[in-house]
């Protein structure tokens, strides 16, 4: 035997399937898509490319993968806009979740960083799915019966959020709190300005 492992093996508590995620995140965030290749990542997780192919049949799909944890968080919560009555206090929870799951994401966010354009391309089936979600979620942020102003400070504020995921790159030494109270405070002072 060679070291490498076998396909749905466990490697250090983690399934293979796993191992190989968590490496080409970290890969393709530090590096770039484009810059890296499968082989790297099946050689930093110690199987074979064909062990990697047995569990990603490509490398688009390998970055569907990685960038699958964003889709779903907004898929869950534009599911629950559908249950939840809009007030200040509701979308100040709905800006802090959505900078929570900016922070969890923040190597998806130096991924798009490094190699934008291609992690666009890749994704591109997906876009229009994203684009919806952001849409209804800009609907609800914006509240009942809003008009365009209403609508663009919505959209501004949620775009205010996605800093988080570049705020590494930005502020390296600010931690997690600092990013979420600041981008918070931002987002809510676009969304409701005081006049």
């Amino acid at each position: 035997m060679t070291g490498r492992q076998a396909p749905g093996a466990v490697i250090a508590g983690r399934s293979t399937k796993d191992a190989i995620r968590e490496v080409a995140l970290r890969l393709f965030s530090t590096k770039g898509f484009e810059l890296t290749s499968l082989r790297e990542v099946a050689d930093e997780v110690g199987i074979t490319k064909a062990s990697l192919y047995y569990h990603y049949a490509s490398k688009q799909d390998l970055l569907l993968a990685v960038v699958d944890p964003v889709f779903e968080d907004l898929r869950e919560m534009t599911a629950d806009l559908d249950d939840l009555q809009y007030s200040r206090d509701a979308a100040r929870e709905v800006l802090t979740r959505q900078l929570h799951s900016m922070l969890a994401h923040r190597a998806i966010g130096q991924m798009f960083v490094k190699d934008g354009v291609a992690v666009g391309h890749a994704i591109g089936n997906r876009y229009e799915d994203m684009m919806a979600m952001h849409r209804k979620l800009c609907r609800w942020l914006a509240g009942p019966d809003a008009d365009s102003e209403a609508q663009l400070r919505a959209s501004a504020a949620l775009e205010i959020a996605k800093v988080a995921l570049l705020s590494q790159d930005l502020a390296p030494d600010a931690d997690e709190e600092l990013v979420e109270r600041v981008l918070l405070d931002s987002a809510l002072g676009v969304l409701n300005p005081t006049r």
